[in-house]
């Protein structure tokens, strides 16, 4: 079994690496777990190592893992694609959302966040890589899809998110990454609470942190591969 602590520590002491070589600000680069397919007790370890924010895909598989881990006040990123029919559990469960591709699941998620939860955070998940079979707005129009996000009362914008196609070398990865950073310092002229950059997992975090990602995130680097 895969050593989490040891893997947190090693994964935490790269990013402070990379922040200092590309001239990052200490600290300005946050760490998400991703732990779809890892089980809870995976995620009791990381959490025992400092890690509180998680990152799941299926809503299925998380629905059980929020529940049991309620007493470990950890955060839950919903970072899979977003189905209309799991908007209203998505919306009650997760703290995050970082897949907001379209104006109809951010209406919906806005619609059924309770009452009683603080505003859901949302990012704009945007298709670098123009991949058919991907999830993910065109970048031309992330702004419609911030104005009508800033719109409702019930969600808060954070920021951009993007799962661009795998590239072979550091060169290519930063000059995609580059793309959305410069959208993303854009767009925070116009929306004062953007302040998330969700880019970066576990083969290209280092473009990503040189690019000015303010979350990667990290899975197979912490927990090992899933089974």
């Amino acid at each position: 079994m895969a050593n989490i602590a040891e893997n947190i520590s090693e994964v935490s002491l790269k990013i402070r690496r990379f922040e200092e070589s590309y001239r990052r600000p200490a600290g300005s680069v946050s760490l998400l777990a991703v732990s779809k397919k890892h089980s809870e007790d995976k995620i009791r370890q990381a959490a025992a190592a400092g890690i509180r924010d998680f990152g799941e895909n299926y809503f299925q598989e998380a629905e059980q893992k929020i529940k049991n881990l309620a007493g470990l006040d950890l955060s839950w990123h919903f970072i899979g694609s977003i189905q209309a029919n799991k908007t209203r559990k998505i919306a009650a469960h997760f703290d995050w959302a970082h897949s907001i591709d379209q104006e109809r699941i951010a209406r919906r998620l806005n619609d059924h966040r309770p009452e009683s939860r603080p505003l859901l955070n949302v990012c704009v998940q945007i298709n670098l890589s123009n991949e058919k079979n991907k999830s993910g707005a065109e970048l031309d129009h992330a702004k419609n899809l911030c104005n009508v996000i800033t719109s409702l009362p019930n969600l808060r914008l954070r920021g951009l998110m993007a799962i661009p196609a795998p590239l072979p070398d550091l060169e290519s990865q930063r000059n995609c990454f580059h793309q959305l950073n410069r959208a993303f310092e854009a767009l925070k002229k116009s929306y004062t609470s953007m302040d998330t950059l969700s880019m970066g997992m576990t083969n290209d975090f280092e473009a990503a942190v040189a690019e000015g990602s303010t979350m990667v995130r990290l899975g197979s680097a912490i927990f090992g591969p899933r089974v």
